[in-house]
């Protein structure tokens, strides 16, 4: 039987304006170099950069249940490793971003197998400690060993940044906003998806009707750490100079992303998107009051309460309870079995 005729025509008009909302920001995005002004690009391109952040701390806490404080370790390792690779070896950036971010992939590996048996709390410390530590390594390891590296704690020049235009560098963060969003869709529509939702809900239940925990935990892990790793090479091809009390700086990176996914909408695809649109905007904004100074946390923490208690499922996930509908869902359609359901209209 089939669902009321009524029923099938809304989801087909939802579905339709999906896709021209989808297409038309598609369009508005990769034309902006064309007629935009530059201080426009930059503020799109660090809004990409901050997106793809939220959306790694979103799948990992909002999909899998991994509440992670060390995000800013991925940041750190992908923005140094390219920063060496083109300053001491003369590797192109390009190469070196990827080459960034598999080296944050096997860290992500390597950490798996010691974070991955903690839970809650021990597991978003854990994650923490571990970025601290990486920070000092990176400081340290020019004493470590006894050759120039990666500039202590003065950081280094990436030279080779110079050579990208505004344009170049704006492409860079668009396209790595799209290119994710698309894998994570898919990725959430698949049975990983459907293991992770389960994981996150109740871990112990998830097992018993066979999901397979870590080997799931894994590939998010790894993912993430893989997709930071860019993130981070992108961000400081943008500003040239990588710095390591500000590379792996919790503040400067992974509260900024639970900020995005809070306001935004925790457990959604659209969600860190708008967060991260908001997060640019009000941190450009407040960096104009000089009066303001440290308090821009402060400020943005009010704003994130603010949110939590009046929309708790945040912006995105509040419109979706109240009106239903989605611009980017992550759930399956479907279809195939609509076609099964009874007829309401038939006793």
């Amino acid at each position: 039987m089939k669902l009321p005729g009524i029923l099938r025509i809304e989801n087909t008009l939802g579905a339709r304006l999906r896709v021209v909302v989808i297409i038309a920001i598609t369009i508005v995005l990769l034309t902006l170099p064309l007629w935009g002004t530059r201080y426009a690009i930059f503020v799109v391109t660090l809004m990409g950069v901050y997106i793809t952040l939220g959306q790694m701390w979103n799948l990992l806490a909002g999909y899998s249940g991994l509440v992670s404080l060390g995000l800013q370790m991925y940041i750190g390792i992908g923005a140094y490793v390219m920063a060496a690779l083109s300053v001491r070896l003369g590797v192109p950036l390009v190469i070196g971003l990827f080459a960034g971010a598999v080296v944050c992939s096997l860290f992500a590996v390597g950490l798996s197998y010691l974070l991955l048996r903690m839970k809650g709390m021990y597991f978003a410390i854990a994650t923490w400690m571990f970025a601290q530590a990486m920070m000092l390594v990176v400081i340290n390891l020019d004493l470590i060993v006894g050759k120039e590296i990666l500039g202590r704690g003065d950081g280094m020049f990436i030279i080779a940044a110079r050579v990208f235009t505004d344009e170049q560098k704006y492409y860079f963060s668009i396209i790595l906003v799209l290119v994710i969003t698309v894998v994570l869709v898919v990725l959430l529509r698949s049975k990983l998806g459907l293991g992770l939702f389960a994981i996150r809900d109740n871990d112990t239940a998830a097992q018993t009707s066979g999901v397979a925990l870590f080997k799931s935990k894994l590939i998010v892990m790894v993912f993430a750490g893989f997709v930071t790793g860019l993130c981070g090479g992108v961000y400081y091809i943008m500003f040239i100079w990588v710095q390591p009390y500000a590379a792996f700086d919790i503040l400067t990176w992974t509260v900024p992303a639970v900020f995005i996914v809070v306001i935004g909408g925790i457990g959604t695809i659209t969600g860190p998107i708008v967060g991260g649109i908001i997060y640019v905007f009000l941190s450009q904004w407040l960096s104009t009051l000089t009066m303001i100074g440290s308090l821009n946390m402060v400020i943005l923490g009010v704003i994130a309460v603010t949110v939590i208690i009046v929309a708790p499922k945040g912006i995105v996930g509040t419109l979706q309870n109240v009106y239903g509908f989605e611009i980017i869902s992550a759930r399956r359609w479907m279809k195939a079995y609509a076609d099964k359901l009874p007829d309401p209209s038939v006793e």
